[in-house]
């Protein structure tokens, strides 16, 4: 568990079944950090899948969310007054950033650790969120009738209509297919950032495409959250468990990363 200023965070990537019996490390990751002064702190969360097809991709994935917490928790503190149109500014120009210090580290293989991306931007005033690839992002927010409001953020356009193409955080058209938002909402008290492997689990589906939340889902692993047990080891048993579960893996066979945090 981590966090401060109001923010209670645990994250987890576990490999998947398949990942499993051949013996392949996993290719998710996540990262998280703090960054600010303590009196107004900005939380940037990420969780990255590596391309299954490329050799490197593994090593792909760490490196993209350890750069994204860098280079957005460094443009973010003190642009809590900034308008919607600056905070989008702000976070494309983060996400170049991490594209070219990317490359950089990857010196002309980059193709080699291909990896989707999604980020999450917590400060006092707004919450930035920027995704390239299948990862996905669920708030709660606001209840009714007594009931938590889970709220499923928009997710980049695949490549066409037709296509099941994923884009990279190494493809060339990237930073056209990169999902940019800014949210203000003081109701926001839970973040759950998650790779493919739970959108089975965490979504509802029509059409192929994910439409909303699956407030169940949501709720199970945000709660687990609100209220954690005293032992920080067992509360991380409990969430690879949940992740491991045949449940979870009949649904989808993929490595999982789960990274949620609450406000208490």
């Amino acid at each position: 568990m981590d966090g401060r200023a109001g923010w209670r965070l645990h994250g987890m990537s576990v490999e998947g079944y398949r990942h499993r019996r051949e013996g392949v490390p996993c290719q998710d990751a996540w990262h998280h950090a703090v960054t600010g002064p303590p009196d107004a702190p900005v939380e940037v969360l990420a969780v990255a899948d590596g391309a299954g097809s490329r050799p490197r991709s593994d090593q792909g994935s760490k490196l993209a969310v350890q750069l994204a917490t860098a280079r957005f928790g460094r443009r973010a503190p003190g642009r809590s007054a900034e308008s919607g149109k600056a905070v989008r500014a702000l976070l494309a120009g983060a996400f170049r950033d991490v594209r070219e210090e990317f490359f950089r580290q990857t010196r002309g293989e980059a193709d080699d650790f291909a990896t989707t991306l999604t980020v999450v931007v917590l400060t006092p005033s707004w919450l930035g969120h920027v995704s390239v690839g299948d990862g996905f992002v669920i708030l709660r927010a606001g209840t009714e009738d007594g009931e938590p409001q889970f709220h499923l953020l928009p997710q980049p356009d695949t490549v066409s209509e037709y296509s099941n193409e994923t884009v990279f955080l190494t493809s060339p058209d990237a930073e056209h297919r990169t999902q940019v938002d800014c949210v203000r909402d003081d109701g926001i008290d839970g973040v759950l950032l998650s790779t493919d492997g739970l959108a089975q689990a965490a979504l509802s589906w029509s059409g192929g495409r994910p439409q909303a939340p699956n407030a169940s889902f949501a709720s199970a692993v945000l709660r687990s959250l609100d209220q954690p047990g005293p032992v920080p080891e067992e509360d991380d048993e409990a969430l690879a468990t949940l992740l491991r579960s045949d449940r979870l893996t009949a649904l989808n066979g993929d490595d999982k990363t789960l990274l949620r945090a609450v406000r208490p």
